[in-house]
């Protein structure tokens, strides 16, 4: 009698095993947000959820002014804004 695993291996599908319980299990949570509405409800704010805790961590990182590149960016604007204010003031005397 062949076992379940020596059948696989027999097939040369024992690499696909992993892929059949991935399978399995978003079947398996397909049908639960097919049949409740409140677990589809729960997997929409669930997923916005995420996708706002993405947003913010790149607001910080993007607007940290402990970040080098940021403190770059930050340095060149204002030494921008002084040059212009500093022409500005030189062409009022």
């Amino acid at each position: 009698m062949v076992s379940s695993g020596q059948r696989l291996e027999l097939l040369g599908e024992k690499t696909l095993t992993p892929y059949y319980l991935w399978v399995i299990v978003f079947g398996i949570f397909a049908y639960f947000i097919a049949v409740d509405q409140s677990i589809a409800t729960y997997v929409v704010l669930l997923w916005k959820q995420s996708r706002l805790a993405f947003e913010k961590y790149k607001w910080w990182l993007m607007n940290n002014p402990r970040n080098p590149i940021v403190k770059y960016m930050l340095d060149r604007k204002y030494l921008k804004l002084a040059k212009e204010l500093e022409k500005e003031m030189k062409g009022d005397e």
